[in-house]
C-alpha cells in the first residue's frame, strides 16, 4: 500500500466549528498570543492561560469531526495513512483516523510543568491550584511558543516515507512545522488544499477549496490513480 501523509492545520477543523487563529475573525483578533500561547504568558498570568484553554476544551466538546477529517479516515482502507496535525484538537481521532502524531500538544490532556507526566482529563476544566502528580502545576498539555516541539523528529521521519503528501489547512509558515515539506522524497507528489491564496511551490499542486471539498476532489484523483 501507498503511504499517504497528511499535514494538517487549523483550516481542517474550521469547518466542524474550531476556530482558526490567524484567519479573519481568528482567535488572535480577540487575544495577544504573548499572553495565552507563550510560556511567558504561562508564567505571567496563568489562570488566563487556563481559562483560555478551559474555553477552548469546552468548545472542542461541541463540535464533531466534519466530512474532511472522515474522508481522510476513510483512505484507510485504500492507503497507509498517516496524519501530522498542527491542531490540538481529537477530530482526526474521533473520525476514525488510527495514526495521528500532534505536533503541538492535546487539549484533551494535561501535564506537569516538565511535561514528563500526561494524563487525560477529556473535556473538563484544569481549575488553579489543580496539581500534578509530582506536586508541580497541572498545565495544559499544549506546546507553546517558545518550548521545544518533541514530535518534529518523529514527524520528519514519517515525511520521509512518503510516496503522497498532502497539506491541508496550514499556511505552512510557521516553524518547525513549515520544515516537514523539505522531508519529501525527490518526485513525491504533493497536494495542498486550503481556500486561501496561500504560497506554494511549483512542484505542488494546489487545489483552493475548503478541507471537505477538497477532500472530495483529492480523493478521486487519488482513486483514478489506483
Amino acid at each position: 500500500m501507498k503511504h499517504l501523509v497528511f499535514l494538517t492545520g487549523a483550516g481542517m477543523s474550521a469547518e466542524s466549528g474550531i476556530s482558526t487563529f490567524r484567519d479573519a475573525g481568528g482567535l488572535w483578533e480577540n487575544y495577544d498570543v504573548s499572553k495565552v500561547a507563550s510560556i511567558e504568558g504561562w508564567y505571567e498570568d496563568p489562570e488566563l492561560v487556563q481559562q483560555f484553554y478551559n474555553d477552548r476544551r469546552a468548545q472542542l466538546a461541541k463540535a464533531e469531526p466534519n466530512k474532511g477529517h472522515k474522508l481522510i479516515a476513510g483512505l484507510e482502507k485504500e492507503f497507509k495513512v498517516s496524519i501530522i496535525t498542527q491542531n490540538v484538537d481529537n477530530l482526526h481521532e474521533r473520525a476514525g483516523s488510527s495514526n495521528v502524531v500532534h505536533l503541538h500538544g492535546e487539549l484533551t490532556k494535561a501535564c506537569n510543568e516538565s511535561k514528563t507526566q500526561v494524563v487525560d482529563i477529556g473535556y473538563n476544566p484544569i481549575h488553579h491550584g489543580d496539581k500534578a502528580e509530582d506536586g508541580s502545576r497541572l498545565r495544559p498539555f499544549i506546546v507553546w511558543f517558545g518550548e521545544a516541539v518533541p514530535m518534529i523528529e518523529k514527524a520528519a521521519e514519517i515525511v520521509s516515507t512518503a510516496d503522497i503528501v498532502v497539506i491541508i489547512g496550514t499556511s505552512m509558515q510557521v516553524y518547525p512545522a513549515a520544515g516537514l515539506i523539505h522531508y519529501t522524497r525527490r518526485g513525491v507528489p504533493i497536494f495542498l488544499i486550503d481556500p486561501n491564496d496561500v504560497p506554494a511551490p511549483g512542484n505542488v499542486a494546489v487545489i483552493k477549496e475548503k478541507a471537505s471539498t477538497g477532500m472530495e476532489i483529492l480523493r478521486e484523483k487519488l482513486m483514478q490513480k489506483k
